[in-house]
């Protein structure tokens, strides 16, 4: 067995943390080696000690049998490791091949050539089936091939190792498996893959190896043929989870959100919500499935307020609120759970504490005489992060530390601690591990069985079919079926995700 990398002992302390504790890990050259688990189980920093961003307090990594302790990630790139990671780290003003040139630019008589560098840059994508236009500005760009422009960054340096972490929590599922493509190929050109993720059916589908970390532990190493996605549960959790659970059944009450004729627009212009209809009953998940791009972002940002309604009506409770401004709708009784945690879901800025208490802010029991109640205010955050299982450190701390599974869960703990009968659920469990999924999945039912309205919006069909009471199609901008979740598979529900619907009636 010929060994690309091994860890032995590895060791990393934190002010009140210890997230790597002595991990031992071997990996085979021209392998895909999957690392798995939990949220805060110490996969990242892992990475991170590998990439050279943080220091190990104990122990040595080998790298082709050479022991090394990289104090830079530059180091790291000169001896053959490159790493994507979840946070993209490009210029958005740039185009792709100046982004992958950055610091090692091709020059002819003294200059940049930036026409050797394009034509080299788009020699590279061809080879690896990357599908990337180097002369592209990359703020133009799909989050996709983003994705593919951070591969070619590692690829242009010769990197013999790549680390991908959590590489498919922003991608549609046509992308996630455009990416597979290129990992394969990437590993038959004889290229070492780690592979960080927590999503049991992407190990089994694209990985050689595991290594599986659970409280800063390495608690397995399996051979991917012959383990399941049961077994690396349980390794992952420390006990059996199940991973085909179904809601059941719950009858429906009145109508809390009612949709009516609506049109939204989207980009250029373009009608990107085409007179959708629907209605959101109380006690009862509406999952609404559909290929991104075909309307499902713009009908929540239309029912949430973060977009013009030009014709149509939204209802809620049976006030129209098809104009009202955010705060309105908030006031009114809707939360909202929203697809992008960064950007719209918290305030990256802000400390943990201030961001469980956004909407929160003013109710009387966190304000006394025009001052916040700061004793209400940790006694709220502390009672949210150990309801749902939030791994942070300080509450006072900026909530940008967080992993992107913690971040969720603060968004997630705190809409659904408004009380309010409605709930916009946009990919909810986007970037979470199994546990926090099983938990998040369990609130909603919850919340749903308390006389709840939830509409869900997920780009894993897994969960629509689990969750929803009906499940709604959006094929280019219209809700094109109404399924039962009990009676489809997700062929079938993809069938009219693609629009094959239609063809065969054309046809």
């Amino acid at each position: 067995m010929s060994l690309a990398l091994e860890f032995r002992g590895i060791t990393k302390r934190f002010p009140g943390v210890l997230a790597n504790d002595a991990i031992d890990m071997k990996v085979e050259a021209g392998h895909i080696h999957a690392v798995v688990g939990e949220n805060g189980a110490g996969k990242t920093t892992l990475m991170s000690i590998l990439f050279g961003l943080y220091p190990a307090d104990a122990g040595e990594i080998l790298v082709s049998g050479e022991r090394v302790r990289f104090t830079s990630a530059l180091e790291a790139i000169r001896a053959g490791l490159g790493m994507v990671h979840q946070a993209f780290r490009l210029f958005p003003t740039l185009s792709v091949a100046d982004n992958v040139v950055f610091r090692d630019e091709p020059t002819r008589r003294g200059m940049i050539d930036r026409a050797a560098g394009a034509e080299g840059v788009g020699a590279l994508a061809e080879r690896y089936g990357l599908a990337v236009d180097p002369r592209a500005v990359v703020e133009t760009l799909p989050v996709g091939v983003l994705q593919r422009v951070e591969i070619l960054k590692a690829l242009y340096r010769d990197a013999r190792i790549l680390i991908l972490d959590e590489p498919t929590a922003v991608l549609t599922p046509q992308e996630r498996d455009k990416l597979f493509e290129v990992i394969r190929r990437l590993r038959d050109a004889g290229r070492t893959i780690l592979f960080i993720t927590h999503k049991l059916g992407e190990v089994m589908a694209v990985s050689d190896r595991v290594t599986v970390l659970r409280d800063g532990r390495s608690v397995a190493d399996l051979v991917t043929a012959e383990t399941n996605p049961t077994e690396i549960a349980r390794y992952m959790t420390g006990r059996q989870v199940d991973l085909d659970r179904r809601a059941p059944a719950h009858e429906a009450g009145g109508a809390v959100l009612t949709v009516t004729d609506l049109t939204v627009t989207g980009q250029h212009g373009r009608a990107a919500v085409k007179n959708v209809s629907l209605e959101v009953r109380a006690g009862e998940i509406v999952g609404v499935a559909g290929i991104a791009g075909n309307g499902q972002s713009e009908l929540i940002e239309a029912v949430t307020g973060l977009r013009d309604v030009p014709d149509g009506s939204i209802h809620l409770h049976g006030n129209d609120i098809s104009t009202s401004e955010v705060l309105t709708r908030r006031l009114a009784g809707m939360a909202y759970i929203p697809e992008d945690r960064h950007g719209v879901g918290t305030s990256h800025l802000a400390t943990v504490s201030n961001n469980l208490l956004l909407g929160h802010q003013r109710r009387d029991g966190f304000q006394s005489k025009g001052w916040f109640d700061r004793k209400a205010v940790r006694h709220h955050a502390r009672r949210l992060i150990e309801t749902y299982g939030i791994r942070s450190g300080p509450i006072n701390s900026p909530v940008s530390t967080l992993s992107g599974g913690n971040l969720q869960k603060v968004v997630v703990a705190r809409e659904m601690s408004h009380g309010a009968p409605l709930l916009i659920a946009e990919q909810p469990t986007r970037g979470v591990d199994i546990a926090a999924i099983e938990f998040i999945h369990d609130r909603l039912i919850t919340f749903r069985d308390d006389g709840g309205a939830v509409l869900l919006v997920s780009a894993e069909l897994s969960e629509i079919r689990a969750l929803s009471t009906r499940i709604l199609v959006m094929f280019d901008g219209r809700i094109v079926a109404e399924l039962d979740p009990a009676e489809v598979d997700e062929a079938a529900i993809g069938y009219y995700m693609t629009g094959a619907h239609e063809e065969a009636l054309s046809g």
